[in-house]
């Protein structure tokens, strides 16, 4: 008989990949978690805990919506830049269908509620202070 601990997914190889990858990052939000690992590439799934903290501890970027009201989440979503993974982000002024830094996206979220980890150069004051959270 297999032991869960044995049978346990491990993200570590696609966590490295975003490391590598300009833009990589995991975001979280209410259908669960993405991991951006490379341009076009994408691991989704339901285990926010575990892979929020492999995340964390491996030092990606780490964009947590599940605190951001509904409305506030929709607008980001649906009118707002996508995060640009394994490419260079388009010019600002940006809209719905372009690409921005994660940079630039994360203050963005963060701005509305958003906790975000591992980058430093945003000054989030919004998001809640937590462990492990660089700021």
């Amino acid at each position: 008989m297999t032991s869960p601990s044995s049978t346990r997914f491990s993200y570590g190889p696609y966590i490295d990949s975003a490391l590598r990858t300009p833009g990589g990052h995991l975001s979280i939000g209410r259908g669960g978690f993405t991991l951006h690992y490379g341009e076009g590439a994408r691991l989704s799934g339901y285990d926010l805990e575990m892979v929020k903290a492999e995340c964390i501890a491996a030092g990606l970027p780490v964009i947590d919506s599940l605190a951001v009201p509904f409305d506030a989440m929709l607008h980001l979503a649906v009118a707002g830049p996508m995060i640009a993974v394994g490419r260079d982000p388009d010019p600002a002024p940006w809209h719905a269908l372009s690409f921005a830094s994660l940079s630039a996206v994360a203050a963005a979220y963060a701005a509305a509620g958003a906790e975000v980890w591992n980058l430093p150069e945003l000054a989030v004051p919004s998001a809640p202070a937590t462990a492990g959270r660089a700021s």
